[in-house]
């Protein structure tokens, strides 16, 4: 049985263990306070991480979360917490869950993993210092849209609040991915031979979205008036961007997403996101 390390158990890494153990995979999964069946490591240390006492892995994913911290935050959990399992655990395949935030393109272009990748945030250069070491030490970086799903969706629960604002005219691409593909998708990476030709890949629905044709199709599909106008949010947790994210390289490999657009998922989500246990 391959075993799978997975650093990060919320809302991300619960879908991707369930995904991995219903393929027969051994999964251990370790987050900072424990809780939920993992064990309690904190990767922004050296000592917790190499006292980890589990059995070498066959396969490590890190989508731990920063907690909303800012560069601080990135630098511990992101860099230094891969570095310190690339130190544990040498020559184990290690997976790290990036973001398309990295992309700063601002001109509606469509975006490839060939694309420039130079972010004007700190906390964006921070992910690709650690993209690169993970690179550098044959790991995997998946460059992840906004995620969604069940009980999580920014984007819907806005809409359905009346707290929407359509930004300026409504051009701005919205780039996603619903929590099961992307638990898909990595499981896919991790079955896949570990000669890849590339370690690096976008992982995002297939149909990009403006921001107002989201908005204008949420508001027949729900009956509900669209949203106003108004400025953009300069102050973004992700930075303000307008680009069209490819996922072309990923399903070229053979995974297709469950969900190829936003739209397709919205009405099944609705009913779930008034539920006050989840974020």
């Amino acid at each position: 049985m391959r075993h799978l390390l997975l650093c990060g158990h919320g809302y991300l890494g619960q879908a991707i263990s369930r995904d991995f153990i219903a393929a027969d995979w051994q999964v251990t999964p370790l987050s900072r306070s424990g809780g939920d069946g993992s064990i309690a490591c904190d990767l922004t240390s050296a000592a917790d991480v190499a006292a980890l006492e589990v059995e070498r892995p066959d396969f490590i994913v890190h989508c731990a979360s920063s907690g909303r911290g800012g560069a601080e935050a990135y630098r511990a959990v992101y860099l230094e917490g891969c570095r310190h399992l690339l130190e544990r655990f040498p020559g184990v395949p290690l997976l790290f869950t990036s973001s398309t935030s990295v992309y700063a393109q601002v001109d509606g272009s469509e975006v490839t993993e060939e694309s420039p990748a130079a972010p004007d945030r700190e906390t964006g250069q921070i992910l690709r210092e650690t993209e690169e070491l993970v690179l550098s030490r044959g790991g995997l970086v998946t460059r992840l849209s906004g995620i969604y799903g069940p009980h999580r969706s920014v984007i819907l629960r806005k809409f359905l609040g009346g707290e929407a604002i359509i930004e300026e005219d409504g051009r701005r691409y919205l780039n996603q991915i619903h929590r099961d593909d992307a638990a898909a998708a990595i499981l896919h990476l991790a079955t896949l031979p570990r000669d890849l030709p590339s370690r690096l890949y976008n992982l995002t629905d297939t149909r990009p979205l403006t921001q107002r044709e989201c908005y204008e199709t949420l508001s027949t599909i729900f009956s509900c008036p669209l949203p106003p106008t108004g400025p953009r949010d300069p102050d973004r947790k992700r930075g303000w961007t307008h680009k069209r994210v490819s996922n072309a390289k990923l399903r070229s490999l053979g995974w297709e997403p469950r969900f190829p657009s936003y739209l397709d998922a919205v009405e099944s989500i609705a009913p779930t996101l008034g539920d006050p246990g989840h974020a």
